[in-house]
């Protein structure tokens, strides 16, 4: 499968890797080179998570963060990738949004 990460959920990588950057000098990068990882797996296991809010949703391995995303046509899209330690309703608003 291929996958696509929508600009919302680069804008997330962004500010999550941020920070982590903020927490510890190249936290910042591990936590991006995790993501990415977690979601090029996407590519073999997209599909089998239960749904979430509308969208899969796939919990990485190392941070407490989520991958919401949708597959179609053997294409896996990346809605969005929030912390899972925010607000319930600040995550169902984000992704309502999408």
């Amino acid at each position: 499968m291929k996958i696509r990460i929508l600009p919302q959920a680069r804008q997330d990588l962004e500010i999550g890797a941020d920070y982590y950057e903020l927490k510890d000098k190249g936290l910042g990068a591990d936590f991006l080179a995790a993501i990415l990882g977690d979601i090029d797996r996407l590519k073999i296991h997209g599909g089998v998570h239960r749904f979430v809010h509308g969208f899969q949703w796939s919990v990485s391995k190392r941070f407490p963060f989520a991958i919401y995303y949708l597959v179609e046509n053997q294409q896996v899209d990346i809605y969005a990738v929030l912390d899972c330690r925010q607000d319930p309703k600040k995550t169902i608003e984000r992704l309502d949004a999408s």
